[in-house]
């Protein structure tokens, strides 16, 4: 019905590369999902490590197997930052072209079925690394810095972005 209504139709492969009650997540997994989502008219793929065991490599391998199916345009990530991966793992996303990811300021969210699981990969840290690489995004990384501020007040808790915490520091001196 969205097709016939003009609607771009969008996708998630929500555990791409790990799984809480699988595992590992092999990436001819990942092909055959892809190339039925794309046989059934989804316009827009988005590969996501949600509970963040994800490497470069293995991103890669997915992605790889998702473009296969979908243009480079139609192929996003979502990477969660559970082991400390998911900045690498945007990184190695844009070494294949792709550049569209999500993100949360102040690295918010999780996966209540993976025990462990940490939030997305936050906002301020990708900014800052695509200003370092020259890409401009036109995002204002003091105002991203503030609502993770602000967010993580709430919450009663410190920032998890290391940026958050490094420009927060740096103000406070």
């Amino acid at each position: 019905e969205a097709k016939a209504q003009g609607i771009k139709v969008r996708a998630a492969l929500s555990c791409s590369i790990g799984c809480p009650y699988e595992g590992d997540i092999h990436p001819d997994k990942v092909d055959a999902v892809a190339a039925q989502l794309k046989a059934i008219g989804v316009d827009h793929i988005g590969v996501s490590d949600i509970i963040g065991v994800g490497t470069s490599r293995c991103v890669q391998a997915v992605l790889e197997r998702a473009l296969k199916h979908f243009p480079l345009a139609e192929v996003s990530g979502h990477y969660h930052d559970t082991y400390g991966q998911a900045l690498a793992n945007v990184y190695a996303s844009l070494e294949l072209g792709v550049s569209t990811f999500d993100a949360s300021v102040g690295g918010l969210g999780g996966c209540p079925y993976a025990k462990g699981a940490t939030g997305n990969v936050a906002t301020e840290d990708v900014v800052f690394m695509l200003n370092g690489l020259g890409i401009e995004t036109g995002i204002d990384l003091d105002g991203l810095v503030d609502a993770a501020a602000f967010i993580s007040q709430v919450l009663g808790r410190p920032p998890v972005s290391r940026v958050a915490r490094a420009v927060l520091a740096k103000r406070s001196t």
